[in-house]
């Protein structure tokens, strides 16, 4: 796991996330996830850097629409996000569970 993830990780882990179980590194399909609550039908996504590149952001797009078809939510957040405002990004996270 990478820094970012650890530290949402802390927050979300143990039924943290309104008494729901959060599962790390998932296979969702043909996709590993970072985050994913199955009782909220949410995906969880950090982003470092290398996801600001057009051929990622082009591989994220497929991903999302592909878990939107099977009828999951995918709140994707960037690393920095996860440093810079934790609360905030908890905030959306509880906000959609």
């Amino acid at each position: 796991m990478t820094d970012a993830e650890r530290l949402l990780w802390s927050k979300i882990r143990g039924k943290q996330l309104k008494g729901f179980h959060v599962y790390r590194q998932k296979p969702i399909g043909r996709f590993v996830v970072d985050f994913y609550c199955p009782k909220a039908k949410l995906i969880i996504e950090l982003d470092g850097s290398q996801h600001y590149s057009k051929a990622i952001q082009a591989k994220d797009g497929l991903r999302d629409r592909y878990m939107d078809e099977i009828g999951l939510k995918v709140l994707r957040f960037s690393d920095h996000d996860v440093f810079e405002n934790l609360s905030g990004v908890l905030e959306e996270i509880w906000n959609h569970a």
